[in-house]
């Protein structure tokens, strides 16, 4: 027993087993230190005192059924001594000698020394060993404490003495087991009590010491606290190792969780993307004209509320949806994981060409809207026109057939048969007048058919009928001429005034219903100059015939006038009326009156249609003004956001701070393109389709300012990418500047990109030494879909690739392989005890089930798991 008190170990055989390993790899870690001091302390010459040592080894025998109560009489006959040997090493020693007699005692002494040596212990006093594995415990408990209020561990001795110390240990570990916050620095011993208790009660450390000793004592026992201090740091070293294992898995864990998300949100934001055009491509392509021009308008109306309302917020997240590609992908390709593939039909391109196609059908549409409004306006007037020549050809047709079907020359006297000869030519001469007429209507309806008018049915049963009717006219007006011919050679005298009054009124009539017609007139005009160059121009021209007009309309009532002067002069009763003509002098005088009035009505409408074209100029002027601004404005930023990009002087934040910038300035601009929107749809509203100031439209101003919002959008995105690869992989500015400067000197044609040979060249120049087999390789990786070009981005990727240290799926197998104590396999309850919840369920229902018969139901293969993290998965 005297020897056993002496003896002084190393920890090469304490807890070897049982105890998961802190440090790995063969490595001298934390742990191994504190075992050398428990041993140290327990088996030399200066050992603690005897109650702590018995403590120590009953804590141990207890493991094996049995305990001591004397030191030197229980482990007199080496039995015990040898069982407490098995416990501690967790290895069997030699069979014990069964003997009472003192040379067996002494054979079981001796085997027990013999195992001890047999490990390397040497039977020599404290040395510098002892002093490091003080130091290193000493750490250990100051690390752990160091949070906590009035506490503050330099020493084995006096700072022990008021129990915070160990309450604090317990605490760092197992909070559930004490409430520090109710401790008081003014209560040692409860605080010692209330640790021993809760240390034996839940972690299986002995009461070792005494707290009526500790606190009475100035300087308590060194060794003896040491010693139930190294019993805390083994109770709580497996756990500190779980809790890194855990924390490293749920580090992988976060990682892919958001790139699922990220990947879940890039397949919602493309579908609906997706989606919303598949729903407009069909509404943009319907080509159905409508009938009326309000119903055309409407449509118009709605088609400028896609573009201002319903487009802009869909190309912002077309936008957003190839930044959050490209952050996924530069995401993925840092954390060593395989790059995204959308879904079918999901990909970036995919919806670019989507995008293409809705874009195409859109400007198609515009053209055909406004062409249909051209159209519709032309048909109404057309069919006015037809309407108002209609009427005056029914007014001037009412009664005619009645009066050529009459057979009032069978009972007439010879001057009446001359009459109603003279009064048949006037008819006749009055019918040539508007055969003119007749024709303007069919050709009105024949125009009318060909523009595909909606009541084409309607009108061309109106002109068929009037076609008819002026038939049915000139073979009655024939079959008259006949009849009265087979009888004028019965008739002999004529009235040649009457007869001339007829023949000169009735083309003075027909004249004034033209000038009439003319005068109200409805017109079409977009620009001033056809104003001025024709309708004023043709009106002049008429005013100016109106003096000659007046001279044979007194003319026409010259003759009236002679009649009545004759009639008067030879005593002739003038009864009745004209018999060569209904028109009367009442007749012409009236129309006359009617024809002056209309005069000035002209010049009114005339005079209000230049003011209307004039305001439609300065409408025009004013968009050009506007436009001419804005265009050129967005070009100059386009090629100042690409100067930005490639310029390689300054910091990417300076970059960035730059882009931000113009982003701002591109933002605040907005206002002028709304004006721009403003002016464009008065000018729609005034129906103004042409304008000869400016070579911009409304939709090149909309697709430059689309564009420009684009790129400014992925050029940041592309800076922030490459502020994320250069601090994930540790480059330096000038690294980037390099790579910067490469890249421009063989980007020949300045559009951002190399083709192959280029970036050969480029590979070369840096020093690489190219085969057609690596070069291959290469462009592999920096062009996967074979376009062609290779980007900076993937160039700078690839000149980082292999810089950065990265999670493995090794190193995620062994953190599983920690948490399953060394198993193939691990347990739910395993993941649920080390992990977070929602870690822990997300391994769960992830996790295939494991195969193999050593396993208890219900076990996972965390293997198959980690390799699937980072190569082919469903992620």
């Amino acid at each position: 027993l005297h020897l056993v008190q002496n003896l002084r170990v190393s920890d090469r055989c304490a807890h070897s087993s049982g105890t998961r390993g802190w440090g790995g790899g063969g490595k001298w870690g934390v742990k191994k230190v504190m075992s050398t001091i428990e041993w140290q302390l327990l088996f030399q010459k200066r050992c603690p005192s005897r109650g702590t040592f018995t403590a120590w080894c009953n804590s141990h025998l207890r493991k094996a059924g049995t305990q001591i109560e004397n030191i030197e009489e229980d482990f007199r006959n080496g039995l015990k001594l040898m069982l407490l040997l098995e416990v501690i090493s967790a290895e069997r020693l030699p069979k014990p000698d069964k003997g009472k007699m003192r040379f067996h005692k002494i054979a079981n002494v001796n085997k027990a020394l013999e195992f001890i040596s047999s490990k390397g212990v040497k039977l020599v006093s404290i040395g510098a060993e002892e002093t490091s594995a003080k130091e290193g415990l000493l750490l250990w408990c100051q690390r752990k404490t160091a949070p906590y209020r009035n506490v503050n561990v330099q020493n084995f001795h006096i700072s022990w003495k008021d129990g915070l110390a160990l309450c604090a240990l317990i605490h760092r570990h197992r909070p559930d087991l004490i409430d520090y916050s109710k401790l008081r620095k003014d209560d040692p011993i409860g605080n010692l009590n209330t640790a021993f208790e809760v240390a034996e009660k839940y972690l299986d450390i002995p009461k070792m010491l005494d707290a009526d000793d500790i606190v009475n004592t100035p300087k308590p026992d060194e060794k003896a606290i040491m010693t139930y201090v190294s019993c805390f740091y083994h109770a709580f070293a497996g756990a500190e190792q779980a809790e890194t294992a855990a924390n490293r898995i749920c580090k992988v864990l976060a990682v892919n969780q958001e790139n699922e998300k990220l990947m879940e949100e890039y397949e919602k934001l493309a579908s609906e993307l997706l989606e919303w055009i598949r729903r407009t491509i069909p509404w943009l392509e319907n080509r159905v004209a409508e009938q009326t021009m309000h119903a055309m308008q409407q449509k118009l109306e709605d088609f400028r509320d896609y573009r201002r309302v319903h487009k802009p917020p869909k190309v912002q997240e077309k936008c957003q949806l190839e930044i959050n590609f490209n952050t996924l992908q530069t995401k993925l390709r840092l954390s060593n994981r395989p790059a995204f593939m959308p879904s079918e039909g999901k990909m970036v391109s995919d919806i670019a060409n989507a995008w293409k196609g809705l874009e195409q059908v859109e400007k198609g549409y515009e053209e055909w809207l406004l062409t249909e409004i051209r159209r519709l306006e032309r048909l109404d007037h057309l069919a006015e026109k037809f309407k108002q020549k209609s009427t005056l050809h029914k007014s001037w047709t009412t009664g005619k057939e009645e009066l050529l079907s009459q057979k009032d020359y069978e009972s007439a006297s010879l001057m009446e048969i001359r009459a109603l000869m003279r009064k048949h030519e006037a008819f006749e001469s009055d019918l040539a007048a508007h055969q003119d007429r007749v024709e303007q209507i069919a050709a009105i309806a024949q125009e009318l058919n060909e523009l595909d008018y909606y009541d084409a049915a309607t009108i061309n049963a109106r002109c068929q009928g009037i076609c008819d009717q002026w038939d049915n006219l000139g073979t009655l007006t024939q079959k008259r001429r006949e009849s009265l011919e087979r009888v004028e050679k019965l008739w002999e005298t004529i009235d040649q005034l009457y007869l001339e009054f007829a023949k000169r009124a009735a083309p003075f009539n027909n004249w004034m219903d033209g000038a009439m017609e003319d005068l109200q007139d409805m017109f079409i005009v977009h620009n001033s100059f056809f104003v001025h160059t024709i309708l004023i121009t043709a009106h002049d021209q008429f005013k100016a015939t109106l003096p000659e007009a007046d001279k044979e309309r007194m003319a026409i009532m010259g003759i009236h006038n002679e009649i009545l002067k004759i009639a008067q002069t030879y005593g002739i009763k003038v009864v009745g009326e004209n018999l060569y003509t209904v028109l009367s002098p009442q007749d012409i005088s009236n129309k006359w009156e009617a024809v002056k009035q209309l005069v000035p009505m002209r010049d009114q409408t005339l005079q209000e249609e230049v003011a209307r074209q004039q305001s439609n100029e300065r409408l025009r002027r004013q968009f050009a003004a506007q436009a001419n601004i804005i265009g050129p404005w967005i070009q100059t930023k386009m090629e100042e956001i690409s100067h930005v990009s490639i310029d390689i002087a300054g910091s990417l934040e300076e970059q960035m701070s730059n882009l931000k910038t113009y982003e701002q300035n591109i933002i605040n601009y907005k206002s002028n393109i709304d004006k721009l929107e403003g002016d464009h749809q008065l000018s729609q509203e005034g129906l103004i389709f042409d304008n000869k100031h400016t070579n911009y439209t409304m939709e090149h101003v909309r697709v430059g300012w689309e564009q420009l919002l684009t790129t400014i959008a992925r050029t940041i995105n592309e800076v922030e990418n490459q502020i994320l690869t250069r601090d994930a992989k540790g480059i330096s500015q000038e690294q980037l500047n390099e790579f910067r400067a490469s890249f421009n000197h063989f980007d020949r044609k300045r559009n951002g990109m190399m083709d192959p040979d280029d970036f050969r060249a480029c590979l070369i120049s840096m020093g690489y030494d190219l085969g057609e087999v690596e070069f291959a390789r290469i462009m592999a990786l920096v062009d996967p879909n074979n376009t062609g070009v290779v980007t900076f981005q993937a160039f700078i990727d690839f000149m980082t690739r292999e810089t950065a240290e990265t999670d493995t799926a090794e190193q995620v197998m062994a953190s599983f392989k920690i948490l399953a104590s060394d198993k193939l396999y691990i347990t739910v309850e395993e993941l649920r005890r080390e992990l977070p919840p929602e870690q822990a369920e997300y391994c769960i229902s992830r996790m295939t089930k494991y195969i193999g018969g050593d396993a208890p139901p219900g076990s996972l293969d965390y293997i198959s798991f980690s390799s699937a993290l980072y190569g082919e998965s469903d992620l």
